[in-house]
């Protein structure tokens, strides 16, 4: 029993908690849009736009923000305000009165967001016990992305814009993140979040992290998987509601479905790659994510159409893998921070910003589900950088590069 109350479970705990309230906020609008949409007169390429502005802020501070923290050994201040000020920006999103409004409000929720999950992954790593690093990670995908970001979000957020209006819904979003901002202050500890090698904290470092290999094929592999889901999430609800005409109801109850899947392919896929390897369950998650497109397009009506796209589904598991561990383990101690917060960035930059936009664009020029197709071409080409990557689960770290 003491062992479960220890230090380690409970910052894994805290770190996924507010890793949950972060998506919950992040992905309000993604679930709202149809209500939003509805109300605001917004087309698919300025919901595209919507989705993008937030994924380049949070790019942009996701590196920046965290290399600046890391290399002034502020991480924990960083972190704190942070979470406040993304917190408040969900009640910005409830008070938007047309597109621009609320374009700022996502902007300067994307710039605050950034950080924090690079500074949390760094903090839950450096607790962590090292047979279980992968499924520690996994965790904060799991409750983050998974149980707040895709299960109880929809359901929650649904129904309160249902019965008590979308910028109703936004407000609500915004309250748990003041108090997990304020848990935080008093519960990590200093040898949690103070900055590692700090005689080579200087800078950016960014010549330095590109040096490695895995951060070259890696970031690459990151890109593919972030615009795979970023392809579709802005535009899956709208899709299922106007073009295969399913209820507000039945949409919630997808979404919720899909949810499940991410939650259990957010635990499985971090934690088997601590036993299996990070590339073989890598190739796993992949693999199925290709059928994801072709399971929501061609079995819609049939009695396979939910478990397939739940089964297919299953390659947002790859995300913590991508995001935080594959990087995390190509670098040294000081560049750890530093090193996810770049693939994030960057990959927030490709596939949250650019693919978004693109696939919108395409949906309105061309077809409504162009976007799904976008979305299998980017799980192919995944394979490809994964194939070029280096495995390096066990594997003890030499201070030098692969060029």
């Amino acid at each position: 029993m003491k062992k479960f109350f220890s230090y380690e479970n409970g910052i894994v705990s805290l770190m996924a908690l507010t890793f949950g309230v972060l998506f919950f906020d992040r992905l309000a609008l993604n679930y709202l849009v149809p209500f939003v949409a509805k109300d605001l007169n917004l087309n698919n390429t300025q919901i595209g736009l919507l989705a993008g502005v937030l994924s380049l802020a949070w790019a942009f501070s996701s590196y920046y923000t965290t290399a600046w923290s890391e290399s002034k050994n502020k991480n924990k201040i960083t972190f704190l305000i942070a979470i406040v000020i993304f917190s408040v920006c969900s009640f910005g999103s409830g008070m938007a009165i047309g597109f621009g409004t609320l374009l700022v409000a996502r902007l300067i929720m994307g710039l605050a967001e950034g950080p924090v999950i690079p500074l949390a992954q760094v903090f839950v790593e450096r607790e962590s016990t090292p047979s279980r690093l992968g499924l520690n990670v996994g965790i904060l995908q799991a409750v983050g992305g998974a149980l707040f970001g895709s299960i109880l979000a929809p359901v929650i957020l649904i129904q309160i814009a249902e019965n008590m209006g979308w910028r109703t819904a936004f407000y609500i979003a915004g309250v748990p993140g003041l108090a997990l901002g304020l848990i935080a202050a008093f519960y990590l500890k200093k040898s949690t979040t103070e900055s590692r090698g700090a005689e080579n904290n200087t800078g950016f470092a960014l010549k330095e992290i590109w040096a490695y290999k895995n951060i070259k094929w890696g970031t690459a592999l990151a890109c593919c998987v972030f615009g795979w889901w970023f392809a579709t999430i802005p535009f899956i609800t709208k899709y299922f509601t106007d073009v295969q005409g399913m209820s507000a109801g039945d949409m919630q109850k997808t979404m919720g479905l899909l949810g499940v899947a991410m939650l259990i392919s957010s635990l499985f896929f971090p934690g088997i790659s601590d036993k299996i390897g990070r590339k073989k369950a890598l190739y796993i998650a992949v693999g199925l994510g290709i059928f994801y497109p072709f399971a929501v397009y061609f079995l819609n009506g049939s009695g396979i159409h939910l478990p397939a796209m739940f089964l297919s589904y299953a390659m947002v598991g790859a995300i913590p893998l991508v995001a935080a561990i594959v990087p995390s383990e190509a670098v040294p101690n000081h560049l750890k921070a530093k090193a996810i917060g770049f693939v994030t960035a960057v990959a927030e930059i490709v596939g949250g910003v650019i693919i978004p936009a693109v696939s919108g664009a395409l949906s309105d020029i061309f077809d409504e589900s162009a976007f799904l197709w976008v979305a299998a071409a980017l799980a192919v080409l995944a394979l490809f950088f994964l194939s070029k990557l280096e495995e390096t689960k066990g594997k003890v770290f030499v201070e030098s590069v692969s060029k």
